[in-house]
């Protein structure tokens, strides 16, 4: 697959924001693929959220990707799911999804990454990138390995955790085919701007 976007943005709430109003201002600023990531809430409104998110991703021809939940993507039929190491696994998440959906996997470590790629996974996320982000990681994989990774899989690569709008180029030079990006994109005081930057700035 080719992802649409090098910038591959993630819908959270951390910021503050409700999901679809967050959606929507990415998709706006033009992002093309979101990843809809939603912790602690009930599978209800992670549906709800799912739902809505994909009525305005179909309108501006966006991907639409719903993290760990296979079951709340089948249901809001979201393009396809991004499964981490703890989430269902691979093959059971390819079941349930079917041959034309989209499924991620996140991976640390170059085993990780050939795994994904045997068990016919779409694309990979790599990571985390650098220290800090979201989960205030203390050591990141770094640049080397993502070209280690780079050298071992054909997938497509998201690089992921800690990445700025600053460090994108250097995780695309390093053979990353999209940098997702959380907190320095949620946070921002201008998202649009912050987004376009992006967008703009490979």
């Amino acid at each position: 697959m080719n992802l649409p976007s090098h910038f591959y943005a993630i819908v959270d709430p951390i910021g503050g924001h409700q999901p679809a109003e967050l959606a929507q201002i990415l998709l706006q600023a033009g992002a093309r693929v979101l990843q809809l990531r939603l912790k602690n809430v009930s599978r209800r409104d992670f549906l709800a959220a799912a739902r809505e998110i994909k009525r305005l991703c179909h309108r501006t021809g966006a991907l639409f990707i719903v993290n760990d939940r296979a079951d709340i993507a089948m249901l809001a039929e979201a393009d396809g799911v991004h499964l981490g190491q703890l989430d269902i696994p691979l093959e059971a998440g390819r079941r349930l999804m079917g041959p034309h959906k989209i499924i991620g996997v996140s991976t640390a470590s170059l085993e990780m990454a050939r795994a994904a790629e045997a068990g016919g996974a779409d694309y990979i996320g790599f990571g985390p990138m650098y220290p800090g982000g979201l989960k205030n990681i203390q050591t990141g994989q770094g640049i080397e390995k993502l070209k280690l990774v780079r050298a071992a899989v054909k997938l497509p690569i998201v690089a992921i955790g800690g990445i700025t709008e600053a460090t994108v180029p250097e995780v695309l030079a390093a053979g990353a085919d999209a940098a997702a990006i959380i907190t320095d994109v949620v946070k921002a005081e201008d998202i649009p701007a912050k987004v376009r930057a992006i967008l703009a700035g490979r």
